[in-house]
Order: structure tokens, then sequence, then C-alpha cells
């Protein structure tokens, strides 16, 4: 396997725990106590992290700075994000993702065009 693929997929593996980790008590455990809350929370963000820190150490390795890795992490966020809203919350879809989207591809093209 290709290892930028390997680490793209690490990340959009930990961004869907971490999405499960931050909005999915509100849908699985909205009326349970806080503290239930939090507990599935932080043990969903176990496995976020699992997956998250050997993506960062990877493309530390390929020489990416902190800010290539962020932007990359953040233009993940979105591509899980607007899906698991959609199918799992039920919201409706909205042009404003796109836009948003297009001004991360805008943020990506700032912070990688200096290694040209």
């Amino acid at each position: 396997m290709n290892p930028m693929l390997l680490v793209f997929l690490l990340l959009i593996i930990a961004n869907c725990f971490m999405t499960l980790a931050w909005y999915g008590h509100l849908k699985i455990l909205h009326g349970a106590p806080i503290w239930q809350a939090i507990l599935f929370s932080w043990c969903i963000a176990l496995l976020e992290y699992s997956f998250m820190i050997p993506a960062t150490r990877m493309l530390n390795q390929y020489g990416w700075s902190l800010g290539e890795m962020k932007i990359t992490q953040e233009v993940m966020t979105l591509i899980v994000f607007v899906p698991f809203m959609i199918l799992l919350f039920k919201q409706p879809f909205k042009l404003d993702y796109v836009w948003a989207m297009l001004c991360l591809l805008g943020c990506v093209y700032f912070v990688f065009r200096s290694q040209s």
C-alpha cells in the first residue's frame, strides 16, 4: 500500500472516531447523565488517538510541517463531518458546505504553495 494512502486512511478513520466522540453522544446518549456521555466520548477518543498519532508521526517523517498536518486534518474533518451530519443526524445538505470546502482548499493551497 502506498504510504501516503495509508496516512490518509488513518486520518479518515481517526476523524470518524473524533466526530463520533464529539457529537455521537447527542444521538446515542441524549437522555443519559453527562458523566456517561463524557465517559463514552473519552473511550471513543482513545480510539481516535490510536489512529491520529501514527498518521501525524508518519507525516512528520515525510517532512510535513505542523501547518500542513493541521490543514490536512481540517479537510479530513469536513469530509467526514458532512456525511455524518446528514446520515446520522438527518440534517439537510447546504450549498454552504461546498463553499466551506472550497475555502479549505484555498487554505491547502496557501499552506503547501511554498513547497513548489
